[in-house]
């Protein structure tokens, strides 16, 4: 028997370490990071059996659910900030749609900037930030978004659409369209499509990434191919049973739903037709339907590529929405049909098919995946991991959480929803009370009752 060289013990304990590193380096978790703008959790999953939504409903069975979500501030672009930051708004910190969260919090580190400077190659296709410049540090490469060729945002189709765009001041034509059209005619087909591609790419490497994916619809206007809106016929759809004002409900909580009213044929003032009502939100079911079906695509080319069992897939959408709930449409309110959110999480070696009535906000998520994938804590977070929820849903991992916005600040519990409002000046100015228990849509503000005097 020859004795081994020393030169050639040497090559293989080098061989043996490399290998070794290789293979740490390749179980880091990959993760998908879904983001859904205007998505209100009204979905099959959360036991809306009127909405098409299988691919959503099929991460959930992947995953675990949570029913009681909160965004920490109903408006896109201060929930997106709040959210990658992992720091709660305040009255002068992340406040309106336009925030940008490199000029609110100039030392915070991004979720994604904290994976890509932990080895990861971190991309972002669609909407992540609201804006595509904030914290460009975040990203590996420079974030992606989709062009129209005329270069409008709302992506319009249909002939008559588009020339109202060239006529009308703000550029704003209907709040929706259903033309005969492929999914990838519209900007969330191309979002998937560039996913997708990325996926591949990467796939290659072997390198680890944070792949973000933000999808626009369902937010205004609500447009998708004709097929979608097919899915809800004209006579299936009914106006809320709270189509009204809650009662004692303070004027300051009561919007005026301005992001609706710059949109082509929709009043100046009062209520909308109900004629228009009704195609609202069949529009809303028909965009949430078409984000679904690129969600599902998503998901399919993971389980193509044999990615899935190293990739962590969380969903969410940055803030709920009315659909007539109340008097009002959009965001922008302190009532939990705004506030309330849809947010899924499936990790690898984590049991599947799980729901959880835990209280959990969006500052919890940047925790949850650092822990997920082995990152360090930063001091900045103001929430905390939710991974102990993986383990064991049943068990209470908040008492209460807080969402505001602007003049309203609220505070959430198992079964209360509590608000202040306050003037310019933080002058006490009303309040709002509701008993989930009792009054799950909101519909009678208890607050001046004397037996909820103690709040």
């Amino acid at each position: 028997m020859h004795r081994m060289s020393h030169f050639a013990f040497i090559a293989i304990l080098l061989f043996a370490l490399c290998s070794c590193s290789e293979e740490q380096v390749s179980q880091k978790p990959n993760v998908l990071f879904i983001a859904v703008d205007d998505l209100r959790p009204e979905l099959n999953l959360y036991g809306s059996s009127h909405i098409k939504s299988p691919n959503i409903d099929r991460l959930a069975s992947e995953g675990l659910a949570f029913t009681h979500a909160y965004c920490n501030v109903p408006v896109c672009g201060a929930s997106r900030a709040s959210l990658l930051t992992g720091i709660k708004p305040t009255r002068n910190r992340y406040v309106q749609y336009h925030t940008y969260a490199q000029n609110d919090v100039p030392e915070a580190i991004s979720l994604p900037e904290h994976f890509k400077n932990n080895g990861y190659v971190t991309i972002s296709n669609g909407k992540i930030f609201h804006h595509r410049d904030d914290i460009p540090e975040s990203w590996s490469e420079p974030a992606w978004h989709p062009k129209s060729a005329d270069g409008l945002w709302q992506n319009y189709i249909s002939e008559e659409n588009r020339a109202l765009t060239q006529t009308t001041e703000n550029k704003r034509a209907w709040p929706y369209e259903w033309p005969l059209v492929e999914d990838s005619a519209y900007f969330d087909g191309k979002i998937a499509n560039k996913t997708i591609r990325d996926l591949r790419r990467l796939k290659d490497t072997g390198e680890p990434f944070f792949i973000a994916a933000g999808f626009l619809k369902p937010h205004l206007p609500f447009n998708a191919p004709q097929k979608y809106w097919d899915l809800y016929p004209a006579e299936t759809i009914a106006l809320p049973d709270n189509y009204y004002r809650p009662e004692n409900v303070p004027d300051v909580a009561i919007h005026n739903f301005g992001e609706l009213r710059k949109y082509y044929g929709v009043p100046e003032k009062g209520p909308v037709s109900d004629e228009m009502a009704l195609t609202l939100i069949r529009g809303y079911y028909a965009c949430v339907s078409y984000t679904d079906a690129q969600i599902g695509r998503l998901l399919d080319a993971l389980d193509e590529l044999d990615m899935r069992k190293n990739t962590i897939v969380i969903l969410w959408g940055d803030h709920g929405w009315q659909l007539g709930e109340h008097t009002m449409w959009c965001k922008h309110s302190n009532f939990d049909v705004a506030m309330r959110v849809p947010m899924i999480i499936s990790a690898p070696g984590f049991e599947q098919g799980q729901v959880t009535d835990a209280l959990a906000e969006y500052i919890d998520i940047f925790p949850t995946l650092s822990e997920l994938a082995g990152l360090e804590d930063l001091p900045q977070w103001q929430g905390r991991s939710f991974v102990p929820l993986l383990n064991n849903p049943d068990q209470k991992f908040k008492d209460v959480i807080y969402s505001r916005y602007v003049d309203g600040e609220s505070i959430i519990s198992d079964n209360y929803l509590y608000t202040e409002y306050f003037d310019k000046d933080n002058n006490y100015v009303g309040r709002m009370l509701y008993d989930h228990s009792t009054d799950p849509n909101e519909n009678v503000n208890i607050s001046e009752m004397p037996q909820h005097a103690r709040w």
